[in-house]
């Protein structure tokens, strides 16, 4: 191992330091000027840029160069997937051809954090006379760019955060927030469900758990059951040979209580003897259940709000089987 001199020593954790310190200035300069865009907002210009998008009939294109153009390709994938159907268009491209993919019905948004990118503003005149709404996202409400378009999205920002005032970092930050500000408005708009999104994402573990149903992956097989009147030394023996750390308590073949592990050593704690207790001594009232033609998703979601692992599957109100968030897996 090689040593470093105490000269040396001090001046890498002075850089390590600085590092880190300048890491969290750039977080709080991001979420500063967030907050500042958030209480300057213009109302009434989301407002019809809102109403643009939720009443296009076509596709709602965006436009915008190098780093502008990145962002855009984000906010154009984020609106098609929660249900605006939208896509990414390059200002060159468009202007040697591709202005052929926009037709009237489309809503156009164009980015342009100083309002005068030229390769931007060129498709200007094409969309006035395709009669095309045009939307702006800029930093300038005095650019061209802005006093060209039907709506204005301003950047609110005193400068990049970047030391030299340069490098996009700002700036892109904020034109994200605003697409997927954007975007979550017309989800709620439209009333988009978790039903929906699965039909764009079908594909991966996030499909699967959208789309699969309580019954698809609930265990059925060897079930913990036993009645209220069962001891407590056959209720572990059952607990233990059916290795879901619990047991279902029925009464007249329903559902009446369950006992987990941690009920277990609850009466344990409370020196009460197993051996002279029967289920109904020991058990939780009133289990947290779910039914078995459930999205999984959202028995998922009813065990985070519970704070649970295990839900107990019902069917016309009889026991059908158990699924425990632990044991899912979606590779």
């Amino acid at each position: 191992m090689k040593h470093l001199d105490i000269a040396t020593y001090y001046t890498t954790v002075e850089k390590k330091l600085f590092s880190v310190s300048s890491i969290k200035k750039t977080y709080q300069h991001q979420a500063d000027a967030l907050n500042k865009m958030a209480e300057k907002i213009e109302h009434n210009e989301y407002l019809k840029a809102l109403d643009f998008m939720f009443h296009c009939k076509g596709h709602v294109i965006i436009c915008g160069m190098g780093k502008s153009g990145h962002v855009g390709t984000k906010i154009a994938a984020t609106l098609a997937s929660t249900g605006t159907p939208a896509f990414f268009l390059h200002p060159s491209e468009a202007f040697h051809g591709d202005l052929g993919m926009i037709t009237k019905d489309d809503v156009i948004i164009l980015i342009s954090n100083s309002g005068e990118t030229d390769e931007v503003l060129q498709l200007i005149p094409s969309l006035k006379s395709f009669g095309n709404k045009t939307i702006a996202i800029t930093g300038k409400t005095s650019s061209t760019l802005s006093k060209n378009c039907d709506a204005t999205l301003l950047l609110t920002m005193d400068k990049e955060v970047c030391p030299n005032n340069l490098a996009p970092t700002t700036s892109t930050t904020l034109t994200i927030a605003v697409g997927d500000a954007l975007a979550v408005a017309l989800m709620e708009m439209r009333n988009f469900e978790p039903n929906d999104f699965a039909r764009f994402h079908p594909g991966g573990s996030l499909g699967k758990r959208l789309l699969t149903q309580v019954k698809d992956v609930m265990v059925s097989d060897n079930l913990p059951l036993v009645d209220v009147q069962d001891k407590m030394t056959d209720v572990i023996v059952t607990m233990n040979d059916s290795r879901k750390g619990l047991a279902m308590v029925t009464q007249d073949n329903k559902l009446v209580g369950i006992i987990t592990d941690g009920d277990l050593r609850r009466s344990l704690v409370a020196n009460k003897p197993l051996n002279e207790l029967i289920a109904e001594n020991v058990m939780s009232e009133a289990p947290k259940t779910c039914l078995e033609n459930e999205m999984l998703i959202e028995a998922e979601e009813k065990m985070k709000a519970n704070k649970i692992s295990t839900l107990i599957v019902l069917s016309n109100n009889t026991i059908t089987g158990l699924i425990q968030i632990n044991t899912l897996s979606w590779d």
